[in-house]
This record gives C-alpha cells, sequence and structure tokens, in this order.
C-alpha cells in the first residue's frame, strides 16, 4: 500500500487522515479539494478554518451544522450587517466555538469580503489568482508532510492582512486552499484525489 493510504471499510483507498471518523469520510470524499467558485462556500471555510485555529478541523466540523445556522448561512451581507447584539448572542451559543476574537474576526472579515466583492466581482475571483499551477500528479505522503504553507498560501495571508482581516494566517490560509481545492493535497493512490485532480483539470478559474 502506497505511504499515506488507507483501504476503507468500502475497499476505496483513500488519504490515511480520511478514514478516522465517518464525518472524515465524507467531507474527504466529497469535499476537501474539490475546486470551488462559490463565494458563500469559499467565506465559509475560510470563517471555519479561523475558528479551529488551535483546535481540530473534526471538532469544527461536528460544529458546522450549528455555525451555519449561527452565521445565517455565512451570507455575507447579513454577516457584514451583524451587531454587538449578534456578537453578545454567539457568545452565548454553546453549539459554536465561543471565542470573542474569532466571533469579531468572522463578523469583520465579511464586512472586508463585501469590499473585496466590489472590486473584483467576487470572492472567487480574488481568491483564485493566488492559487498556484495544478500539479501534474498527486502529491507524495513524505512531500506533503513537509508542507505547512505554500508561497501562495503566504501571498494571499499577506495580502487579506494588509485589507483588514483578522485570523488568517499562512497556514490558516493553506488549510483553506487545501480544502477548496485551489490546491490538490490528496496523496498519490487517493481515488478521491484523482477526482479532484480531474475536476480541477475542467475547472474554469473564475474572473479569467
Amino acid at each position: 500500500m502506497t505511504a499515506g493510504i488507507e483501504l476503507g471499510a468500502d475497499g476505496r483507498p483513500r488519504c490515511w487522515w480520511g478514514n478516522s471518523d465517518p464525518l472524515y469520510v465524507a467531507y474527504h470524499d466529497n469535499e476537501w479539494g474539490r475546486p470551488s467558485a462559490d463565494d458563500r462556500k469559499l467565506f465559509e471555510k475560510l470563517s471555519l478554518e479561523g475558528f479551529m485555529s488551535g483546535l481540530s478541523w473534526l471538532t469544527v466540523l461536528r460544529k458546522r451544522e450549528n455555525f451555519r445556522k449561527a452565521f445565517v448561512n455565512f451570507d455575507l451581507r447579513k454577516v457584514a450587517a451583524f451587531t454587538g447584539a449578534d456578537e453578545e448572542r454567539l457568545m452565548a451559543d454553546a453549539g459554536i466555538v465561543r471565542n470573542r476574537a474569532k466571533i469579531a474576526a468572522t463578523i469583520n472579515n465579511a464586512r472586508q469580503c463585501r469590499a473585496l466583492v466590489d472590486e473584483f466581482g467576487s470572492f472567487a475571483a480574488y481568491v483564485w489568482e493566488f492559487a498556484p499551477p495544478p500539479r501534474k500528479k498527486l502529491i507524495d505522503h513524505d512531500a506533503l508532510m513537509q508542507l505547512k504553507f505554500s508561497p501562495e498560501a503566504t501571498a494571499l495571508s499577506k495580502d487579506l492582512r494588509k485589507r483588514g482581516w483578522a485570523f488568517v494566517g499562512p497556514t490558516t490560509v493553506y488549510s483553506f486552499m487545501q480544502s477548496m481545492g485551489l490546491v490538490n493535497d490528496h496523496v498519490e493512490g487517493c481515488y478521491a484525489g484523482e477526482e479532484a485532480q480531474a475536476e480541477l483539470k475542467a475547472f474554469k478559474r473564475p474572473g479569467r
């Protein structure tokens, strides 16, 4: 078996982490690494990556539906209009991660994101400008283990922070890029990685 690949109960070869929990199986197979140009999905994921800081993604994934309810499905216009009362409501919501700095950052980032939409036409058009050229083949496990972020993630992080965003460090941004298909970091031998590779090849980058 290729390093970093495990066979699931259904006999499919997956990245090792994608077999560790039923929620991870569904997330790995159907979402992670699949390219998206949906502004709502992109903003939600970058926001949740910020909430994950210091935690595991599984912890946030288990709370994702609660987050969606609390943040009105991460509707940019609605979150940007949140008030101090909304911040207090969120701080009292046991279904999400109750961290005031992260909550305030999400509200602030929604406002900054609306400005990006005005400038670039969509959030997707902005973030995809930072995507590297697709790899010709899937990455091997050893190479993946050396990656914590990339030059592109560092550049996107720097630009977002310059524009007033918070909780968007290079590691957080690289995790966002992995999950939303800007890079395909499924391990060589993963069936879902091959599917994501084909989707990325056929994907038309927004704004071009």
